[in-house]
């Protein structure tokens, strides 16, 4: 579910990233056409950002409703998150007709082998992302879960480093000690957050696998940037769109291993039949939540699409704190004190890395392009066409 992480400019600034490319059309219509795409691609931001708030505050809310009420297969907790993917072939078809429409080749419209095996792989660490996700909300509130998971900003700026060669600031430092001391916080007090029923073993063992999710997480998205740079054509949305399908494709195959190793397929009848909440509960509770964690998906889609990957994954940390509300608020979760400052702590890490990419996004705005490197900000994503 997202991360991020650049020294590129302002996410906002990249909306306009396309129009500097194309030819201006002639001076009576500039203002006009100018405008029309302006508000159609903010109008198209705000939807996926949209999406994204339901995906990743319902998402967390429905899987931890699964566990509390007699749910406990792992496995299938981690293949719901990527198991809605069949919702992507909708836009698929609606694209690939209007490409076949305009005349496109299929060898165009489709993905490169390159990219697709790309895809597989980072789709196998997206799995094990998931299990420990899954694992660690089994044991942890998801208040607390979603404190700790937002530690993937301060795991993607890591990585991100070492993977794509960003250059740390200041800012980004401070972001990434104010979320580890938020961490260590709610690592020091368990007794009066841990669920009823749930050993303070298996709560540090929810509390280590999450930040291990947090810390795939971290990883994951630098891989995509990464992998993006391999084509050797411009990135459309398509082309994002058949990537993300492959990761979602290979993910749920290795949690789909998972369940067969684990039985889950046998037991998941007997399952239904004890939900507290009945058994057609158990179906809609579990088909509803991949619907749900596929919003998300696709929201992230979206966002990167229409500005960049950097503020995809600032708008989903983001998010996390207001998972944590959502999940006092309808689980009625115990807000100790801990949690308080760690969430203070975070949403001042949020603030600290917003404000260092915005100074850096003003800085490269006053140097004349004349002095600018020609190369592209290590974590900006690649110049996205239309399709």
């Amino acid at each position: 579910m997202g991360s991020l992480g650049s020294g590129g400019p302002s996410p906002m600034a990249s909306l306009h990233v396309e129009d500097a490319y194309k030819t201006p059309p002639p001076p009576s219509s500039t203002t006009t056409t100018a405008s029309s795409r302006k508000a159609i691609k903010w109008s198209l931001l705000i939807l996926n950002c949209s999406f994204m708030g339901i995906g990743t505050i319902g998402g967390p809310l429905l899987l931890r409703l699964y566990y509390l009420h007699g749910g406990g297969r792992r496995w299938l907790s981690s293949a719901l998150q990527n198991g809605g993917f069949p919702i992507l072939f909708a836009p698929l078809a609606v694209l690939y007709a209007r490409a076949r429409a305009r005349g496109v080749p299929p060898r165009k419209f489709f993905i490169e082998p390159r990219l697709l095996l790309a895809s597989a792989l980072i789709g196998i660490l997206q799995g094990l992302c998931n299990f420990t996700y899954a694992l660690g909300l089994s044991y942890l509130p998801v208040s607390t879960s979603s404190l700790l998971f937002a530690t993937q900003l301060a795991f993607t700026a890591v990585f991100a480093l070492l993977i794509v060669k960003y250059k740390f600031t200041a800012y980004s430092i401070n972001s990434v000690i104010l979320m580890t001391l938020g961490s260590i916080l709610l690592g020091m007090r368990t007794n009066g957050d841990r669920p009823d029923g749930v050993s303070k073993a298996k709560y540090f063992l929810g509390f280590f696998v999450t930040l291990a999710s947090a810390l795939l997480s971290g990883f994951i998205l630098p891989s995509i940037e990464w992998a993006y740079s391999l084509a050797s054509k411009s990135i459309t949305y398509t082309v994002v769109l058949q990537f993300q399908l492959g990761v979602a494709v290979s993910a749920t195959i290795f949690s789909g291993i998972g369940m067969f190793i684990n039985n889950d397929f046998q037991v998941i009848p007997r399952e239904a039949r004890e939900y507290e909440l009945g058994h057609g509960m158990y179906y809609l509770v579990v088909v509803a939540a991949a619907v749900i964690f596929q919003f998300a998906f696709i929201g992230s889609l979206g966002v990167i699409f229409c500005t960049t990957s950097l503020f995809s994954g600032i708008f989903s940390a983001v998010l996390l704190p207001f998972t944590e509300i959502a999940a006092v608020i309808v689980y009625h979760e115990k807000y100790t004190g801990e949690k308080g400052m760690a969430l203070a702590l975070c949403l001042w890490g949020f603030v600290s890395y917003f404000y260092g990419e915005y100074r850096m996004s003003k800085k490269v705005e006053e140097t004349p392009s004349s002095q600018q490197q020609p190369q592209l900000p290590a974590m900006q994503s690649p110049q996205v066409a239309q399709p």
